[in-house]
C-alpha cells in the first residue's frame, strides 16, 4: 500500500528518497502514529518532505490516495437524490444540434422580446423555444440551451446567460485558510518594501554597541520603530457565478495576502467592475460602496490587484445595462478604464487555465483593457504579476 503511496510522490515531482520511506516504515514499525490518520498524516510528511515548497504537493497526494482507498473500501447505499430525478427534466443537446440553435440577434432586440414575452405569457412552459419555460430552446428560462438569453431562476449550466433573473447568493473569501498559502505567501514576500515607522519600540543591536562602546562601556540602549512592510495593496475580488470553481484557489491567496500585508484594502465584485463594489457578500444587496468612492479614497501608491476569470457575456463590458444582475448606466469599459487610470500600477490574475484563454472572447477583451496586464492564478503566473508590479514603482 505505501509503496503505491511513494511512486505517486514521485510522480507528483515531491523528491523522496528510499532513506526516507524507510525511516518512515521504521517509526510506523514503531506505533509513533497509532491509528489516527491525522497523525499518520504528520509523521508521513515530516519523514518524506524536506523542503516546505513540496508541501502543497504532499498534501494534494494523499488527499487523492486515501480517498480513493475510502471509495474502494467503502459501499455505497441509498435512495436516487431528488435533485437527481430533476435533472432527468432537463434539456440535453449535442453539439451539432447545440449549432442549430439561433441567437434572437444581439442585446437590444432581447431585451425587446423579454418585455413581449412578459407581457403575453399566461402560463408555466416546458420545452419548446418561445416561452419562458423550462428545458427549451428559448432564451429564456433555465434547464434548456440558447446562445444567448436570460436566465431565470434555476442554476448555471451552460454559462451563455447574459442576464440573470434570481437572488443569488454569494459567499466571503476566507482569510484564515492555511492549507495551500504556503507557497503563495513566498511568492507575495517578493512585493514587500519595509520601511521602520511608529514608535521606537524594537532594539537596534549595531547602534547599541556603538553607542555603548563611546559611552566607555557604560550600556546605552538604543531603540528604532519596528519595520513594517510599507506595500499597499487594492484587491479586488470575482465573486460567484463562474467563480464559484475557483473558490479555493481565491481563498488561499486572500488568506496569504492578509498575512503578507498591513496595508490591504479588499473589495467585491461581480463579472466586472460597475458603479459599486462590496466588502461584504452577505450584505451586497444592502450595503454597497460606490466605485468614485474607492478611487477618491485612496492614492495612485496602491498597487491594484484584480482577480477574476473573465468569463462574461461581452455585452458586460460594452453595453449600458449589459450587466448581468442589474441596470448599470455606464459599460463595464468606462468603470475599469477608471480604475486604471486612478491606480496605474495593476495586474490581473485569473484562475481559468491558461490553455482556454484564447476561446473566451470576454477574457481578450479585458486583457486588452488590461494592456496585456492579465497572468495566471498560478505560482509562475504570480510571480510574473509581482515584477510588473515592481517594475511599475
Amino acid at each position: 500500500m505505501l509503496l503505491e503511496f511513494f511512486y505517486l510522490l514521485r510522480q507528483a515531482r515531491v523528491p523522496v528518497s528510499i532513506t526516507e520511506f524507510l525511516t518512515l516504515l521504521e517509526a510506523l514499525k514503531q506505533h509513533l502514529a497509532g491509528f489516527s490518520v491525522a497523525d499518520f498524516y504528520y509523521l508521513s510528511r515530516a519523514t518524506l518532505v524536506k523542503d516546505e515548497r513540496h508541501f502543497d504537493r504532499f498534501d494534494k497526494v494523499f488527499e487523492h490516495y486515501y480517498r480513493g482507498l475510502e471509495a474502494a473500501f467503502g459501499e455505497v447505499f441509498g435512495e436516487i437524490p431528488e435533485d437527481w430525478l430533476r435533472k432527468i427534466a432537463e434539456l440535453h443537446l449535442s453539439e451539432e444540434e447545440k449549432r442549430q440553435v439561433e441567437a434572437l440577434g444581439g442585446w437590444d432586440k432581447l431585451m425587446e422580446t423579454l418585455k413581449k414575452r412578459l407581457a403575453e405569457q399566461q402560463g408555466r412552459h416546458q420545452g419548446g423555444n418561445k416561452w419562458i419555460g423550462t428545458g427549451g430552446r428559448s432564451p429564456f428560462g433555465h434547464g434548456g440551451y440558447n446562445p444567448e438569453g436570460v436566465r431565470i431562476g434555476g442554476e448555471s449550466r451552460e454559462r451563455r446567460a447574459v442576464k440573470v433573473w434570481e437572488q443569488r447568493q454569494f459567499r466571503n473569501f476566507s482569510d484564515t485558510v492555511e492549507l495551500g498559502t504556503r507557497n503563495l505567501k513566498v511568492a507575495l514576500r517578493k512585493l514587500r518594501r519595509f520601511a521602520r515607522e511608529g514608535a521606537a519600540e524594537e532594539l537596534d543591536l549595531d547602534d547599541t554597541i556603538r553607542a555603548t562602546a563611546r559611552n566607555a562601556g557604560l550600556l546605552d540602549l538604543k531603540m528604532v520603530p519596528e519595520r513594517h512592510n510599507a506595500v499597499k495593496v487594492l484587491l479586488f475580488l470575482d465573486a460567484g457565478g463562474s467563480m464559484d470553481e475557483h473558490v479555493q484557489v481565491c481563498e488561499e491567496l486572500f488568506s496569504a495576502a492578509r498575512a503578507e500585508f498591513k496595508h490591504l484594502e479588499h473589495y467585491y465584485f461581480h463579472n466586472c467592475v460597475y458603479e459599486s463594489v462590496w466588502r461584504d457578500n452577505q450584505r451586497r444587496l444592502s450595503q454597497r460602496i460606490p466605485t468614485w468612492e474607492v478611487l477618491h479614497t485612496y492614492g495612485a501608491d496602491y498597487k491594484l490587484v484584480i482577480v477574476g476569470d473573465a468569463t462574461m457575456s461581452p455585452y458586460e463590458i460594452e453595453v449600458p445595462g449589459g450587466s448581468v444582475e442589474h441596470v448599470n448606466d455606464e459599460s463595464g469599459r468606462v468603470w475599469l478604464s477608471r480604475l486604471l487610470a486612478s491606480f496605474p500600477n495593476a495586474i490581473w490574475l485569473n484562475p481559468q487555465p491558461e490553455m482556454r484563454w484564447g476561446y473566451i472572447h470576454s477574457l481578450q477583451m479585458i486583457r486588452e483593457l488590461m494592456e496585456e496586464r492579465m497572468y495566471p492564478l498560478t505560482l509562475e503566473g504570480l510571480e510574473q504579476g509581482i515584477r510588473e508590479l515592481r517594475q511599475r514603482r
